[in-house]
């Protein structure tokens, strides 16, 4: 049977992006572990741990010490073989890969969902819509400013607006966080309009419509914070694709042959510069979905960031590895649409698929 030539380059993308998931996820494990050395800690952990429930356990008061060691060395050892501490860490980091790539995310070693849970899948499916809502509103906002600012200044090259914006641009280098501090200050400190952190009041309203109004008020400074640093950068660098498509030959054919301007601006400046315009935009949501993490930690959202700033100071390597692989997963899966999309979008692509 004869295979299309666009499912073969679609299985050939596929292979190559799991094979840099497999990669990206083994780095992480091997990263996060500090190459056996994490696992060491855990280890020492399970030993005092160990020592100090059988210290405080009064069935054992009648034991002799030395007594009381040989069952304390029992005891570490059968948990380090049930957590399967016991094997070589090559062997191990292995046996973490295959759980990560089936999404057997396992339980956390410290942090716990807001249940009371250590499963590392409940504590990331917790969080995430949390940050889902607080980014994606923000990057979504972004692009929107960017596309429609940017096509406007790419129609009026040169004025007052455009100039101002290419002066401006390099204050994007200032993070968000950073613009979320002075909007804490401003409108929080000085004005008490708005409050400094957190995603709802407290106590959380009943009503459901006082509860969307009560996040949507506590999204209002965070949001801010994002769409002010990204605001110049991203008009900017859609002006310039724009204004790069419209010097194009066929463009100027077309204007000599006199084809209204909005039409040219439709099919010859718009069409082809989608495809990477969608490509930033949807890892753009994609990586969004990944938290901020001094941002979510300086307005105090409960979102993913944060839980990931929290596992790396705790060393808590099945949540930070499980978040990894999700977002993996994630930016895989976008960049296989997006190979999809490309070929709908832009026929030049098309035809440069059938033709390899």
């Amino acid at each position: 049977m004869r295979i299309p030539p666009l499912a073969k380059v679609l299985i050939k993308r596929a292979f190559v992006l799991f094979l840099m998931v497999i990669i990206v996820t083994y780095l992480t494990i091997l990263i996060a572990n500090a190459g056996g050395y994490v696992d060491e800690i855990m280890i020492s952990d399970i030993k005092f741990n160990v020592a100090q429930r059988v210290s405080a356990n009064p069935l054992y008061k009648g034991l002799s010490i030395e007594e009381r060691n040989k069952l304390i060395e029992r005891l570490v050892e059968d948990e380090i073989r049930l957590r399967g501490l016991d094997k070589p860490f090559p062997i191990r980091s292995l046996i973490y890969l295959w759980n990560g790539l089936t999404l057997d995310l396992g339980r956390s070693m410290y942090l716990t969902s807001d249940t009371g849970s250590r499963l590392v899948r409940l504590i990331i499916l917790e969080r995430l819509p949390q940050t889902i809502l607080l980014f994606t509103t923000a990057t979504v906002i972004i692009f929107l400013i960017g596309l429609f600012g940017g096509l406007y200044l790419s129609r009026n090259f040169g004025s007052f607006l455009d100039k101002l914006t290419i002066y401006l641009s390099p204050t994007s280098a200032i993070p968000g966080w950073f613009y979320g501090i002075l909007l804490i200050l401003i409108f929080y400190s000085y004005l008490h309009v708005l409050p400094p952190g957190g995603m709802v009041d407290y106590p959380p309203p009943e009503e459901p419509v006082a509860y969307f109004l009560s996040v949507l008020k506590h999204m209002i400074l965070p949001v801010a914070a994002w769409v002010i640093s990204s605001f110049f950068i991203e008009i900017y660098y859609n002006r310039s694709f724009f204004l790069t498509y419209s010097t194009e030959d066929y463009v100027e054919a077309a204007k000599a042959k006199g084809v209204p301007p909005s039409q040219i601006e439709r099919r010859y400046i718009l069409r082809p510069a989608l495809p990477p315009i969608v490509t930033s935009f949807a890892f753009a949501v994609v990586l969004s979905w990944s938290g901020a993490i001094i941002t979510e930690t300086v307005f105090n959202w409960p979102g993913l960031g944060r839980t990931l700033a929290m596992a790396i100071g705790f060393f808590d390597v099945p949540v930070i590895v499980g978040i990894t692989v999700v977002f993996a997963y994630l930016i895989a899966a976008t960049t296989f649409i997006l190979e999809i999309i490309y070929g709908i979008v832009d026929p030049r692509i098309r035809a440069g698929v059938e033709g390899i």
